[in-house]
């Protein structure tokens, strides 16, 4: 800057300064900068022409059609021409005669087999234009996913009920009555044969909802082709005499062979397809593929359900013939003795214990009876029990004399368990019971560890008879004790085992019951008859235990009748007494 420059410039501290010095620094400040290019301003592309409305419009997904306020078409977007045809300009809209643009709208409705939706929009002048659009493919995939979604839930509700029912017949009913009106109007349920024939069951569609659900069973050799080759596990493929087959053999009412489809589906099982299924409906309904996979989806879980229950009703027919066969036998009948048992098992769901009684006849008239208790509960005494009196049916052939076929039973007993190391062992009152002309009886009794029995006199006495022993099965010459008694007419032995005086109960739950409290119960009931006694030998003791737990609980009653089956004496007269004679115990 010169001398010149700064003339008029105020020589203070520079906060003032006049109007000439600003703008000669303004205009220094402006030269000494650089200065920027300058760019020529942007001209117009005229070689371009501006796009037509109508070639936008081409690239929507929805196709225009505008009206005047006439109802004229004046415009229809190239979307539109193709998806209606109809509809050109010049002309009105209605008489294009497309029902879904008129005065509803939105509308959705189908033309030339397209589904389509139109909504009308109101422009300026009275002028409208409508939308329309193709939503063909995306309904097509919301009905597949609805469908898909219904039969996850069907399938659902299916493998839910078909869950529950252990029985072959219930799950088959289930199975039928599931399968309509969601896979048929009438549906066929037949189970492999057994033993020639062959179980079927079959739903009906009814008014209501609840189908009509009936069964019955025909021979194998009557079943139709269709259902004979689907048992194999082939699924017949020829629809048409399908159909026929079924309607001639009655299976399908209400439906005829011209009007209706079917198809044959085998349920899976095990080795074997576990039936087949027939379902059948009119033929508006075809089976595509995907009711087909739907039918399959269902055969697979009814023939799991129905091999399941199939299954256990095996395995319940075993298990209730193997405890019958563990079940105590009731005595076999006998001249001058009437009989009473009891018999409650530890675990009331087996039926089956380690307590047993019974009886076999002698070629003399007499009876061999017995009662015992083997030691432990459930199956595996039952197994026990079992075997014991497999060897008491088979011993008592060959020796009559309690005392001697006690000691060929504890051989038997120790010769068995020992090959099982089983180290098992059983208490047992082994007797012969043999008539005399008046009506009485005479008890042989021996015992092998047991509680002693009970004789109830016509007097109303109770005696105990003093019969011991060892235990039978743990040792090769046990100590058998012997006893012989005499009943009169009327006259009552006991024989009970230790689930009784063992029975826990009272006021602090915790007291057993005891051979004391026994006596007192069946004092003065010397005029009941034997089943009567055993059954109220029970239901004291049931009384006493309460709900608590218990040990397995059996009573046998024999009672001298006569021949006749009656005591031949009156009751209230008292025979001469006459008591127990205990024998000297035994040793072999």
């Amino acid at each position: 800057m010169t001398a010149s420059d700064v003339r008029g410039f105020d020589p203070g501290d520079g906060r003032i300064s006049t109007p000439s010095v600003t703008r000669a620094l303004a205009r220094s400040a402006a030269a000494a900068a650089p200065q920027p290019a300058v760019l020529p301003p942007l001209a117009p592309d005229r070689d371009q022409a501006e796009p037509d409305w109508s070639e936008v419009v081409e690239h929507f997904r929805e196709g225009l059609v505008i009206c005047d306020a006439d109802g004229v078409v004046r415009h229809v977007s190239p979307v539109a021409e193709r998806l209606l045809p109809e509809v050109v300009p010049g002309a009105r809209l209605t008489a294009a005669g497309v029902d879904g643009l008129g005065d509803e709208s939105p509308a959705r409705f189908v033309h030339g087999g397209r589904q389509l939706t139109a909504r009308q929009v109101s422009l300026s002048g009275g002028r409208c234009c409508w939308y329309v659009e193709d939503v063909t493919e995306s309904a097509s995939r919301a009905d597949a996913l609805l469908a898909e979604r219904a039969r996850s839930a069907f399938l659902a509700v299916v493998g839910d009920k078909l869950g529950n029912p252990l029985h072959p017949d219930r799950a088959a009913a289930a199975v039928v009555r599931l399968a309509v009106p969601t896979l048929a109007e009438v549906a066929v349920l037949v189970l492999a044969p057994r033993a020639g024939r062959a179980r079927w069951w079959r739903a009906s569609r009814s008014d209501d909802e609840t189908p009509l659900v009936d069964s019955g069973v025909l021979p194998g050799a009557d079943l139709p082709a269709a259902i004979a080759d689907g048992l194999t596990g082939v699924e017949p493929h020829a629809v048409d005499w399908l159909v026929e087959q079924a309607v001639d053999a009655g299976w399908l009412p209400g439906l005829s062979g011209a009007e209706s489809t079917a198809r044959v589906v085998p349920l899976p099982g095990r080795d074997a397809p576990a039936g087949v299924l027939l379902v059948a409906r009119r033929n508006t309904r075809w089976y595509d593929e995907d009711d087909v996979q739907l039918v399959r989806a269902f055969a697979a879980r009814a023939g799991a359900a129905l091999t399941t229950a199939l299954l256990y009703r095996d395995q319940a027919e075993v298990a209730d013939t193997l405890q019958a066969s563990l079940l105590p036998v009731e005595p076999a009948e006998a001249a001058g003795v009437q009989w009473g048992t009891a018999y409650r098992p530890a675990q009331a769901g087996l039926r089956i214990g380690g307590d047993f009684y019974g009886s076999h006849r002698l070629p003399d008239g007499g009876s061999v009876f017995f009662l015992g208790d083997v030691s432990g509960k459930g199956v595996e005494a039952a197994v026990f029990t079992g075997q014991l009196r497999q060897c008491l049916q088979a011993l008592h052939r060959l020796e009559s004399n309690p005392g001697r076929l006690l000691r060929l039973l504890n051989d038997a007993l120790l010769e068995t368990t020992q090959a099982h190391g089983q180290g098992r062992f059983a208490t047992m009152v082994l007797g012969v019971a043999r008539p005399h002309r008046d009506g009485g009886l005479t008890l042989t009794m021996a015992g092998g560890g047991h509680l002693p029995p009970l004789v109830l006199r016509a007097s109303g006495e109770v005696e105990v008879v003093p019969l011991r022993g060892m235990l039978i099965g743990v040792v090769p010459d046990p100590r058998v004790g012997e006893v012989t008694v005499r009943l009169a007419p009327g006259e009552t032995c006991l024989l009970y085992s230790d689930g009784v005086t063992e029975a826990r109960g009272g006021r602090r739950g915790d007291e057993q019951f005891g051979q004391e409290r026994l006596v007192t119960a069946v004092t003065g009931c010397q005029r009941m008859p034997a089943p009567a006694l055993a059954e109220r030998v029970e239901q004291v003791t049931c009384d006493w235990l309460g709900h608590g737990d218990h040990d397995d609980i059996a009573v046998l009653a024999l009672r001298a009748v006569g021949p006749s089956g009656r005591a031949l004496r009156h009751l209230h007269s008292v025979p001469e007494p006459v008591s127990a004679e205990p024998r000297r115990e035994t040793h072999s």
